[in-house]
């Protein structure tokens, strides 16, 4: 990772800004910046250079891993030693920092700290900004851990039965992802089978699977750093007509919305394109959330690829696409896969089967 190119890129940027420099305190962008992984930190980009600030917990791990910055072992609270080194710059009167991410304490702590004619100013999603195109490392990073993830689906099959608890299923597809290297869980995981895949953020719960409904399976892990993303949604038992028809117009706006991805593109054309095909089909008022999101460091990250959201697909964006009809008290269904946007479309990063698969 070129981490002092970053924050060179970021210090050209604040030179372009109201900003004299910018209190970086949102540990994935202190990560994306200057490599650290802990989690206590705050880093000062300034025209100068860079300061890292942590605690003595921290002290070998932050030599050994941060980049292009200057290490301060705060021998007080963080947040006072930066405000120290703050305090110490000449000439500079306005400082930003991560108002998305700062407490209304910790800013009125920072303000005491400071001398009067230093100025907190809000700035607003700098280094998400960046994020969100990937450089090259960060896409061989998240390929592997989609591949990873992807594997947990074959554990998933092997262990979804009637009578086996959605827990169960999750522990096993938890277990599996530690031993084959995963850091941890991108999120919880969603295993909803029955009335609850009508759920779309369905936790496993102690719930026995059932023959005659879905089972919607929604997983991801962290390795290195980066987050994976992927949904496949099975059918326990014999298959219902109206199952299928629901599963094949998910699909169909999932597929439809992929090949909308492209550059230039808007996120809300993407989303677009795949309520169009729900629409069509009868379904579009059962499709009750965004088509998908970015993942990188975080497993939520911008852009939102939803109903008038603006962005424009970059080249080095990666999102999911992950449309869903949900029957309350019936079941749901939804489709996810990671993408990456290319010079002339995408990449679908997941490379599990998605066709009706019926257990």
């Amino acid at each position: 990772m070129n981490y002092r190119l970053r924050q060179q890129n970021l210090r050209d940027h604040l030179a372009t800004t109201q900003f004299d420099a910018l209190l970086v305190s949102h540990l994935p962008n202190i990560r994306y910046l200057c490599g650290f992984a802990g989690s206590s930190g705050l880093l000062l980009v300034e025209e100068s250079g860079s300061v890292f600030f942590t605690d003595v917990r921290y002290d070998t791990q932050a030599h050994a891993e941060v980049k292009g910055a200057k290490v301060v072992i705060a021998r007080q609270a963080v947040l006072s030693a930066a405000a120290d080194r703050i305090a110490a710059l000449r000439g500079k009167q306005a400082i930003a920092i991560e108002a998305e991410h700062v407490t209304v304490s910790d800013r009125k702590r920072l303000n005491d700290l400071l001398p009067t004619q230093l100025r907190l100013k809000n700035a607003s999603l700098l280094v998400e900004r960046a994020r969100m195109v990937k450089d090259e490392d960060e896409l061989a990073l998240i390929r592997n851990a989609v591949n990873l993830g992807a594997k947990l689906f074959d554990r998933a099959l092997e262990v979804i039965r009637p009578g086996v608890k959605e827990s169960d299923v999750a522990a096993e597809m938890e277990y599996a992802a530690r031993r084959a290297g995963a850091e941890d869980m991108s999120f919880s995981t969603i295993i909803a089978s029955g009335e609850r895949s009508a759920l779309p953020h369905g936790r496993a719960s102690d719930k026995p699977i059932k023959a005659g409904g879905f089972v919607v399976c929604d997983f991801g892990v962290i390795l290195a750093g980066y987050c994976s993303d992927q949904t496949r949604t099975v059918w326990v038992g014999s298959v219902s007509e109206d199952a299928r028809i629901a599963y094949e117009a998910v699909l169909e706006a999932q597929l439809a919305a992929v090949a909308a991805v492209r550059p230039g593109v808007s996120v809300g054309e993407v989303d677009g394109a795949a309520r169009k095909v729900l629409r069509k089909r009868g379904l579009g008022r059962y499709f009750t959330h965004s088509t998908g999101h970015g993942v990188g460091l975080e497993i939520h990250e911008a852009p939102r690829v939803a109903a008038g959201q603006k962005a424009v697909l970059q080249p080095g964006m990666v999102i999911t696409i992950e449309p869903g009809v949900y029957f309350p008290g019936k079941w749901g269904v939804r489709i996810e896969d990671m993408v990456t946007v290319t010079a002339r479309g995408c990449d679908v990063l997941t490379p599990t089967r998605k066709d009706f698969l019926a257990i």
